[in-house]
């Protein structure tokens, strides 16, 4: 093959790959595609590997293959065993490793002293920069919501030791850019300190704004690839990092507007640990109700809408609630789903958790759809959920949480809420849907309590 018609090949397949991705991601935006996407995604980045083959330059093949062929089944094997409370976990783990790649990209590049002009320069430094920060501030992320790191580590002055953190590796940078490349010490304090800032920076924020710092990295994983991808004049890259920058992008503002927090207040504030400072002043007391009770409140409810949450998920509870839903729908009980945009910790976590355990689409509705039917609802049954039905948000300006949109279960004739204990939930803030007069608390862990609730109905 001719050296023209291999390079019209290289871009073929690399326009091809692109329209994979793209169209992959956009049938990743409803459940009922979800899984053809990832598939379409999955045959882009097959063709944009296969064909990086043939690009001219490469050599190291064998190096290579073993590196897919390593990387491949260690992905394999931890994508079957991974359970799915624990996705956003490994979406911090993998997002790291994207980072972390883009920065070894700019360190080989840097070290090999090659001076690719003042703009593609800046590019592999910011991307070494950028991707440095995305894997070390990542791994914590992924330390954090794993629970391996449980404290919060803050100090007085800690924003602004990281910005002249931040201030040293720019000055760094810049003589990287300016002497096109710059000694090895200078490349190994580089990449140190910028592994320092993203451990830094994401330490003091707490777990429960993980989620949020998570898809912040993501997209900063996405900008670094592709600035290294102008870097190695590599289209494929280009894409595919602009590709994943952006949808990073959209998710971390979806999920701050979630909450009705800034990005700057998530960063910088130190808002979201499990020991928040003061907790809501609730008054009254938890009432609680027995399964069999809340099972004939339920069995005789003319609408019941479910608010699944985290909790849910850890107790593996989403099949035993389907199998509630089909017998009070067996008993012409309208039955529905809220779901709150960060409910499971990521957007579409729970629709994912849902659909597995076989509840169809048609009766999952997100918190837009859904919140003005609790007037009219005779029961919500809340299972696993604590801050996204916290009616503080609404009425308390001194709460944390004040502003983030909620579900309306509070507004509910009953509300049945299942928790394990009396503890505030993962946020640290006590829930006052827990003390008003039309709630009533079934303790239990969350699958052991939907049976009893499934044997309740059965026996009316």
């Amino acid at each position: 093959m001719s050296g023209s018609a291999g390079g019209l090949l290289i871009q073929v397949s690399y326009f091809a790959a692109a329209f994979l991705f793209i169209m992959g991601l956009k049938r990743m935006s409803s459940p009922v595609t979800a899984a053809s996407g990832i598939k379409w995604a999955g045959v882009g980045m097959l063709v944009a590997t296969v064909i990086t083959f043939a690009y001219p330059g490469m050599h190291n093949y064998v190096l290579i293959t073993v590196g897919i062929f390593v990387g491949g089944i260690l992905a394999w094997w931890t994508g079957k065993r991974v359970a799915m409370t624990d996705m956003p976990q490994m979406i911090a783990l993998y997002n790291g490793m994207g980072g972390g790649a883009a920065a070894a990209i700019s360190a080989i590049e840097l070290i090999r002293g090659v001076d690719h002009g003042p703009v593609i320069q800046t590019l592999a430094v910011l991307g070494g920069l950028i991707g440095s920060v995305s894997f070390s501030g990542s791994l914590i992320a992924y330390g954090k919501l794993q629970g391996l790191i449980r404290k919060d580590w803050r100090f007085t002055g800690q924003n602004l030791a990281n910005l002249g953190l931040l201030a040293a590796v720019a000055l760094l940078g810049i003589a990287l850019v300016s002497g096109g490349g710059g000694s090895g010490f200078t490349i190994f304090l580089f990449f140190l300190l910028a592994f320092v800032l993203g451990v830094t920076m994401t330490l003091p924020i707490g777990g429960a704004d993980m989620p949020v710092v998570i898809s912040l990295y993501n997209a900063l994983t996405g900008l670094a690839v592709g600035f290294e991808g102008f870097v190695l004049s590599n289209a494929a890259m280009i894409i595919a990092g602009t590709v994943v920058g952006s949808a990073g992008s959209l998710l971390t503002q979806l999920m701050a507007k979630a909450m009705n927090r800034s990005l700057a207040n998530v960063l910088f504030s130190g808002f979201g640990g499990t020991a928040v400072g003061e907790q809501a002043a609730t008054g009254g007391s938890m009432k609680a109700i027995e399964a069999n009770d809340a099972g004939i409140m339920m069995a005789f409810a003319e609408k019941v809408l479910i608010v699944p949450g985290y909790g849910m998920a850890v107790a593996q509870a989403q099949h035993k609630i389907w199998e509630l839903c089909q017998l009070l729908q067996e008993r012409n009980v309208k039955v529905k789903f809220a779901i709150h945009p960060v409910a499971g910790r990521m957007p579409g976590h729970m629709n994912v958790l849902l659909a597995e355990a076989g509840v169809p689409y048609d009766i999952i509705y997100d918190e837009d759809e859904i919140n003005a039917e609790f007037e009219t609802a005779d029961v919500a049954l809340v299972i696993g959920a604590n801050d996204v039905v916290n009616p503080v948000a609404r009425s308390d300006p001194s709460s944390p949480i004040f502003g983030m949109p909620i579900l309306n279960a509070d507004k509910a004739r009953n509300c049945i809420v299942v928790k394990r204990g009396q503890g505030a939930g993962f946020s640290g803030i006590e829930n006052a849907l827990f003390f008003l007069d039309n709630t009533r608390m079934l303790y239990g862990d969350g699958q052991a309590v939907a049976a009893e609730l499934i044997q309740a109905v059965k026996e009316l």
